[in-house]
């Protein structure tokens, strides 16, 4: 398996895979793919694992079957590519899971994954505005063992916490962070009256040890300006 980032300003990830090899990623989200590329919806299959002709492409079916809205992208009898567009301007960055080194990624995040990658809600809470309906904002962790490529947008600031070191943020700020981070919501103290709407006033407090990497285009921007905020 090999990758590499194509351009610059909107990078494109493409995976050259031999024989045998696979990733997961979302299902349909692939940019372009030659034809010896095989995407496998296993929600759609009676037996997935009889689609594999390898023990690595059959623990993708069966990772991407436990993950809905997740296909495996298979490289059967001929070497392949695949290659995977970021939605906006920013960067891909690739990282190394293990059990002692899990990440977790604002909702959007996740590329693509190889085989072993487990992807899970992290967290989660409410936000809620006076006068609108409740919003959730949500980070996925991302575990098990293998490489995850990931897509953050605009410029990324990497930040290290030692223990006991905070850093407040608007929340979809939060590009990625290691799980070890922890994450809490709060509000900014503001008068009754103040123009700031109450989700400009929702804020993330990240506490250390560990490393996030900030991103300088939110994950989205409503009309209210909920940063980070991620409905379901």
């Amino acid at each position: 398996m090999h990758d590499q980032l194509l351009g610059s300003t909107q990078p494109v990830l493409s995976i050259s895979l031999e024989p045998g090899e696979s990733v997961v990623a979302a299902t349909g989200e692939f940019a372009w793919m030659t034809d010896s590329i095989q995407m496998a919806d296993p929600v759609q299959l009676a037996d997935p694992v009889q689609l594999a002709d390898s023990v690595r492409m059959a623990d993708s079916v069966r990772m991407a079957a436990g993950q809905p809205g997740m296909s495996a992208y298979l490289a059967k009898a001929e070497a392949g590519t695949v290659a995977f567009a970021s939605r906006l301007p920013g960067a891909i960055l690739s990282v190394e899971v293990t059990p002692g080194r899990e990440f977790m990624v604002h909702s959007r995040a996740f590329l693509a994954g190889t085989p072993g990658i487990e992807l899970s809600i992290g967290f989660r809470q409410s936000l809620r505005t006076p006068g609108t309906a409740g919003s959730e904002f949500v980070l996925r962790r991302i575990g098990g063992v293998g490489r995850a490529w990931v897509e953050l947008s605009g410029d990324v600031v990497r930040r290290d916490l030692p223990a006991g070191v905070s850093l407040r943020t608007h929340p979809w700020h939060i590009g990625m962070s290691d799980a070890s981070v922890a994450v809490q919501i709060t509000e900014l103290e503001e008068p009754a009256d103040s123009p700031v709407g109450g989700d400009a006033r929702q804020l993330a407090v990240l506490s250390g040890p560990g490393s996030v990497w900030l991103q300088s285009m939110p994950s989205r921007i409503p009309p209210s300006q909920d940063f980070g905020v991620v409905t379901t």
